[in-house]
């Protein structure tokens, strides 16, 4: 009986102290796109990009996020790699706003770039109606490392 006790009082410290270890991932598992913009808002389509260096490798991902009610866009960047580390990352979101006569159309831009440990944002915009970009980034840990980008450049989501 006694050694029944140890057995499974050892299997939970062992088990507890393996979360203890980890707890950067355990903390960015736990964020997402929806956590991060708030309450209403939801994803839409094309809503999800890598973020990714040139030779490849995916550091996390950037989300376009839309409130119905509000009107307001939400961009997060959220990482993979790196996480627990402040790193140099950015969440990007740009909106077309009404055309004057004939000039181009005018565009809202606002950007969240810091050193962060698991993600950059919310970045909001109001587009209830017009096309919106967005974009991140995240840094590499070295200093001539790689830095990784994603996102869409064409405009899309208008409505």
């Amino acid at each position: 009986m006694r050694r029944t006790t140890k057995t499974i009082l050892l299997a939970a410290a062992l088990s507890i102290g393996g979360v203890i270890a980890n707890p950067a991932y355990a903390v960015a598992a736990a964020h997402s796109p929806e956590g991060v913009c708030g309450s209403g808002f939801a994803r839409v389509a094309d809503s999800k990009r890598a973020v990714k260096t040139p030779s490849g490798q995916v550091f996390g991902y950037v989300y376009l996020m839309y409130n119905r009610r509000t009107g307001y866009n939400c961009v997060t960047t959220i990482k993979t790699s790196y996480v627990g580390t402040a790193t140099m990352t950015s969440a990007t979101l740009m909106t077309q706003t009404k055309r004057i006569k004939d000039e181009p159309a005018r565009t809202n831009k606002k950007t969240d770039n810091r050193k962060y440990k698991y993600y950059a944002g919310p970045v909001k915009l109001y587009a209830k109606g017009f096309c919106v970009k967005y974009s991140g980034t995240i840094a590499d840990t070295r200093p001539q490392g790689e830095i990784a980008s994603g996102g869409r450049s064409a405009w899309g989501n208008c409505g």
